[in-house]
């Protein structure tokens, strides 16, 4: 007779309970720092050509938001709310695409350094966030110039792309920081919550990147394909997108991707590894 576990259940019972079960916090840390590992590796020319397929990619949720608005009858309840569908369908493309996105980088890369610290690791995470960033920019900034200036879509979209997009003329600086913290946050827990699952991808990625649209919050890679096209239509000088829009951004979604969750994830499991 096979042996008993605490619980009345066998040996083998056990082992299926266990496999059953939720992974601990301990080895969805281990998985996010082993992807961190393995993104660290990567050579510059890869992480620089999928960070520009990630800001192409993004860009879409502009596309798609301004579509919706532009077809959804002016004055029709929740049409904010609706349009805001479309925000996710450029995370959803980037993120299960394995494309490179700056502020999913905020926790991914960092776990590595946090759980074994040394000036070559952070030089390493120093470069993936530089590459993975810049490209990210020179993606969403020829999306939005093509978009206009091609252009890709029908005026009336093209307008209603714009007027999404002027929404950021409305906020100070401060503002786009402060609302970029809970956006980074989002976002951070999109790669951990994926570590832990094994299949509901598509419904992490939309949910949690529909509360980034629907609460108003600045994400800078999709707000950085915003500002340019605010800056190609004559809307916002080039001082104003770089650093009334974009840095304040970056700085908020720092703060709650790294700052925030990504030391508590670490916190968490610091004394169990």
């Amino acid at each position: 007779m096979a042996d008993e576990q605490p619980g009345g259940m066998t040996e083998s019972e056990q082992e299926s309970a266990e496999e059953l079960a939720a992974p601990r916090s301990r080895v969805i840390h281990e998985v996010i720092r082993r992807q961190g590992e393995e993104e660290l590796a990567r050579p510059v020319g890869s992480l620089f050509w999928s960070g520009i397929a990630g800001g192409l990619a993004i860009t879409t949720s502009v596309f798609a938001e301004g579509a919706l608005r532009h077809k959804l009858p002016a004055g029709m309840p929740g049409r904010e709310a609706i349009s805001d569908l479309g925000y996710s369908l450029g995370f959803l493309m980037v993120v299960l695409g394995r494309m490179q996105l700056f502020t999913e980088q905020t926790i991914v890369t960092v776990l590595p350094v946090m759980a074994a610290p040394g000036w070559r690791r952070l030089g390493l995470a120093a470069r993936l966030w530089a590459v993975v960033f810049a490209a990210n920019m020179v993606g969403t900034c020829v999306a939005a110039a093509v978009s206009l200036w091609l252009p890709l879509a029908e005026p009336p979209v093209l307008a209603s792309m714009v007027e999404i997009s002027s929404e950021l003329l409305r906020k100070t600086p401060l503002d786009i920081l402060r609302q970029g913290i809970p956006a980074g946050f989002l976002i951070a827990s999109v790669a951990w919550i994926r570590g832990g699952i094994s299949s509901g991808d598509f419904w992490v990625v939309f949910v949690l990147t529909y509360a980034i649209a629907l609460g108003g919050f600045t994400h800078v890679v999709a707000g950085s394909a915003e500002a340019f096209l605010l800056l190609f239509a004559g809307q916002a000088g080039l001082g104003q997108v770089l650093g009334g829009i974009i840095l304040p951004a970056l700085l908020g979604n720092v703060i709650g991707g790294t700052g925030l969750f990504a030391l508590l994830a670490h916190a968490q499991v610091r004394q169990e590894i």
